[in-house]
């Protein structure tokens, strides 16, 4: 079966995409150019911050997200996977002064610093060939361009000099939060760039991750760059440990949560190893829900439950004394499906998997005005699925018009016509089989 391809963005997202990658660069070479003919000034300080955003790099965890996600491995955006060099790149962008002394470094070395320092960091990763760091330079680049384009040159003419204790301290926090927003706008429009899929949930699950390790880097940034006002650089390393540590505590949470999802794909493939199925056919019938969910513009917290709900959608059949011919339940009597359901729904339940999963699997023969979204891709791409395997060059047509033709009574019109969208982008193809 040909291959399940990643949705092709259209036109003008990809344009975006050359002028997003166009400007980080002409922006950083600009910035290196202009650093290079007047010379690097500060330099214990440009040099503790580059080992700082340097260091903080290497951290940069490889992509959270699976192929068939508009994230880093595939592509909500490049999550802040390396705080502690967007905490130390955002600070240097806001120091105003290092040990009771003004400093002159302005916007082009700003810039300059933290984009050598992050490429430096960055080498280990691209020479593993992780692409999506690119995105994440992009974002770093930019990021400390718009922060330090609205403080050192208001700062170098004395704007500040009125704003002293607090009201410093919530103007920092203030910019330092404008930039965090402004990058999930650059995040979103990278992963909407590269995937086609719809930008507002895109920003909307950006959003929703700013309040979590957006705000531990925007209190660390404002915090080391009024340190090293009053202290000096000393500041750098104590003030960098709890980030430190809350990154470690969310790389073993990100470990935790790809070994949850590793356990559930390896219980989806009880089917298939059973007989009960054929081979991939949850794989692929989860990567399609999850670009159906994508497209009728699901949160993210609902895609993981839709994905998990997929990919254990026919672990019910397990029950079953003879299995059914290929696992084509979708033409089962409507009391056979709902039976089977439930039984998958009563063994997810025992294995621990939250309890929208098991709703989810349990619900998917229901009549769709009673089920929820989930359920209702489940059981639509489901069937899709069986309806296309080992068809002709017509099958994929001929399968989504019988889906149609069921809308009335068995599938839900938005859902079928999500789905039409979808394979529309990839060309009729499904995920090949595991």
């Amino acid at each position: 079966m040909t291959p399940f391809r990643e949705p092709g963005a259209p036109t003008a997202p990809r344009r975006a995409l050359v002028a997003l990658y166009a400007t980080a660069a002409l922006l950083a070479s600009g910035c290196l150019l202009v650093t290079f003919l007047t010379g690097l000034r500060e330099r214990p300080v440009a040099l503790a911050f580059g080992i700082l955003v340097a260091l903080g790099e290497p951290a940069l965890a490889r992509s959270r997200l699976r192929p068939g996600d508009p994230g880093p491995a595939s592509g909500p955006g490049l999550r802040e996977t390396a705080p502690l060099g967007a905490a130390g790149s955002l600070a240097y962008a806001l120091v105003g002064e290092h040990a009771g002394h003004p400093t002159h470094h302005g916007v082009a070395q700003a810039v300059a610093v933290v984009a050598a320092a992050s490429l430096l960091g960055s080498v280990p990763q691209l020479a593993r060939g992780q692409e999506r760091v690119l995105d994440h330079l992009v974002r770093r680049v930019l990021a400390v361009g718009f922060a330090a384009v609205c403080f050192q040159p208001l700062y170098n003419r004395g704007a500040f000099d009125g704003w002293s204790g607090p009201a410093y301290a919530l103007l920092l926090l203030a910019l330092l939060v404008l930039t965090v927003l402004c990058d999930a706008v650059v995040a979103a429009a990278l992963a909407c760039s590269r995937t086609g899929w719809p930008f507002p949930p895109l920003l909307r699950d950006e959003l929703r991750s700013v309040p979590g390790i957006g705000s531990a880097v925007c209190a660390t940034g404002a915090v080391m760059a009024l340190a090293v006002a009053v202290v000096g650089l000393w500041a750098l390393p104590v003030f960098s440990v709890p980030l430190l540590l809350t990154q470690l505590s969310l790389r073993r949470y990100a470990a935790v949560r790809a070994t949850y999802r590793q356990t559930i794909a390896c219980l989806a493939r009880a089917t298939e190893i059973a007989g009960y199925t054929p081979p991939g056919h949850a794989r692929r019938v989860a990567a399609l829900s999850q670009a159906v969910g994508r497209d009728l513009r699901l949160p993210e917290p609902e895609l993981t439950v839709l994905e998990y709900a997929a990919l254990m959608h026919d672990i019910g059949q397990l029950s079953l004394v003879d299995p059914v011919p290929a696992g084509a339940t979708a033409g089962l009597p409507a009391a056979e499906q709902r039976r089977i359901a439930l039984l998958g729904g009563a063994v997810v339940r025992q294995t621990g998997v939250s309890a929208q999963v098991a709703t989810v699997v349990e619900r998917q023969a229901d009549p769709y005005p009673e089920q929820p979204v989930a359920a209702r891709i489940v059981r639509a791409v489901n069937a899709y699925e069986e309806r296309v395997r080992g068809s002709g060059p017509d099958g994929p047509l001929t399968a989504l018009e019988e889906l149609r033709l069921g809308t009335g009574r068995e599938y839900a019109p938005e859902v079928v016509e999500a789905l039409a969208r979808v394979l529309s982008r990839t060309g009729l193809t499904l995920p090949v089989g595991g």
